[in-house]
């Protein structure tokens, strides 16, 4: 059955900027990170316990993260991270009896960053596969679809999308993996390619759409469903969400910060913060009930 995803019930959505493009600075319903950061969530001994030592005794958990995927990771007017996927990383930190410390970076720098020992976890809405199980451990705390988007008016089947011009943020799995896939199938029967437009941030990419640069855009179905609404009327769901998959908390391979982390997230789902967290940001759907390492290999 594919996930379907409820549009985000944000406090307001951001206005078009004179260009036409889309400002995704506006307050969320969780406030600056400062502020949300583990509120409300208390420590689990449990959980905390299986802390590396080396980590617990700095007291700080650190996070990277490309904050610029609206909703679930991007900056807030102060620059500092936000979204519903931020929130659940401080809840994690908190479990953990830890402080959240973020470290801003470009999507393709997070997993080496762990691997390299710069930052202790990567919450970036990695979605799990068998790849990026080869260099990191997953804990897996959601399942999200892919969806397209287009301009209203137009009409654009992902199925049928040879010939077409399609934005993405790089690196993503759409980049990586599901418009690679569709561009063969086009080729191979001898049909014209799929043009792709890779942008740095989902907000570039959605503005390509909507300055009339590409036919649509594919996003993780709460990204695109966010970045829809943040146009006014401008973009429409193209078809419905597909491929659904498992995101995942990065951490270091065989790390003991791995069981940490999904002790944490179970914690949160069995006292009901983690409910709370996806219910605010109107991302409830693809919530899970069990907290799962390596779903792609071991799922």
């Amino acid at each position: 059955m594919r996930a379907r995803f409820a549009l985000p019930a944000l406090a307001a959505a951001a206005a078009l900027m004179l260009t036409g493009c889309v400002d995704n600075s506006t307050p969320t319903p969780g406030g600056t990170a400062a502020a949300s950061a583990g509120s409300g969530i208390t420590k689990d001994a449990a959980a905390a316990a299986l802390v590396p030592k080396d980590i617990a005794s700095t007291g700080t958990l650190v996070i990277g993260t490309d904050a610029a995927y609206p909703p679930n990771e991007y900056k807030d007017q102060g620059g500092q991270p936000i979204g519903w996927g931020i929130e659940l990383s401080n809840g994690i930190a908190a479990k953990l009896g830890l402080k959240p410390s973020y470290q801003i970076a470009s999507f393709d720098n997070i997993i080496p960053s762990i691997t390299g020992g710069k930052v202790d976890m990567g919450e970036s809405s990695f979605t799990d596969n068998a790849e990026r199980e080869k260099q990191v451990d997953f804990v897996n705390y959601y399942n999200a679809g892919i969806l397209w988007a287009s301009q209203v008016g137009k009409n654009v089947d992902p199925n049928n999308a040879c010939g077409l011009t399609v934005a993405v943020q790089a690196n993503t799995v759409e980049a990586t993996d599901e418009l690679p896939a569709k561009i063969k199938a086009c080729t191979d029967a001898g049909k014209a390619t799929i043009a792709v437009l890779p942008y740095d941030t989902q907000e570039a990419a959605t503005n390509a759409v909507v300055l009339g640069k590409a036919d649509a855009l594919s996003a993780d179905s709460p990204v695109a469903l966010y970045a829809i609404s943040q146009t006014k009327g401008k973009l429409q769901p193209a078809g419905k969400s597909f491929d659904v998959a498992p995101y995942g908390m990065t951490v270091k391979k065989g790390s003991e910060l791995t069981k940490a982390v999904q002790a944490a997230l179970q914690s949160m789902v069995d006292d009901g913060s983690y409910g709370k967290i996806l219910d605010t940001w109107g991302v409830t759907d693809g919530g899970i009930k069990t907290i799962t390492i390596n779903a792609a290999t071991n799922g």
